[in-house]
C-alpha cells in the first residue's frame, strides 16, 4: 500500500521523507531532488514541520541548533540521538562550570574589597546628555531646558 502511495505521490506532488524527530516532538523531512512529469528538476530541500505551528507560540530554541545547522546545509547528515544527547549534556557541564567560576569570582571581588586591594567603583550621576552644552554644570538656567521625557522649567533670575 505505501508503494503504491509512494507512486502516487511522485507523479502528482512532492515526495517528503522524514529524516527525524526532536526532543520537542519537531519532524524534520528532506524532499529529494527530483524531476517533474513534464521533466522540469526540483531541487533537494529540508524542512521542518514544528510542534507548535502557531507563530506566537514559537520561542527560540524550539529547534536545537544540530537540527537548524541540517537544515540550512551547514552539516550533511542529520543529527542522530547520541549526538543530540552527548550535546545537552555538554551544554549543561558547560553552564554549570561558568556558575561555578562566577560565583568563585565574585567571592573573590568581595575578598579583595575586604582587604582593600580594589578601589570600589565610584558611583557619580550626571544629569543631562553629554553633548548639551550644560551637562556636568549645576547652574541654574534662565532658558527651559529638556532632556529625553524629563523637562525643567527655566527659572529668573533678577539682572545684576
Amino acid at each position: 500500500m505505501s508503494r503504491i502511495s509512494g507512486v502516487l505521490r511522485r507523479a502528482f506532488g512532492i515526495v517528503r521523507e522524514h529524516v527525524g524527530t526532536d526532543a520537542s516532538g519537531n519532524h524534520y523531512y528532506i524532499v529529494p531532488e527530483q524531476k517533474t512529469w513534464t521533466g522540469r528538476l526540483i531541487r533537494a530541500k529540508r524542512m521542518v514541520e514544528a510542534a507548535n505551528p502557531t507563530e506566537y507560540e514559537y520561542i527560540e530554541g524550539n529547534i536545537p541548533m544540530e537540527w537548524d545547522a541540517w537544515i540550512r546545509g551547514r552539516r550533511k547528515e542529520p543529527p542522530s540521538a547520541k549526538e543530540l544527547l552527548k550535546n545537552e549534556l555538554y551544554r549543561k557541564d558547560i553552564k554549570l562550570r561558568a556558575r561555578e567560576m562566577d560565583e568563585k569570582d565574585l567571592a573573590l571581588q568581595a575578598k579583595e574589597y575586604e582587604e582593600g586591594l580594589v578601589a570600589s567603583s565610584a558611583k557619580t550621576v550626571a544629569k543631562g546628555h553629554a553633548s548639551t552644552a550644560s551637562f556636568g554644570k549645576q547652574e541654574i538656567s534662565e532658558d527651559p531646558t529638556s532632556t529625553a521625557n524629563v523637562f525643567q522649567p527655566g527659572s529668573w533670575l533678577p539682572k545684576k
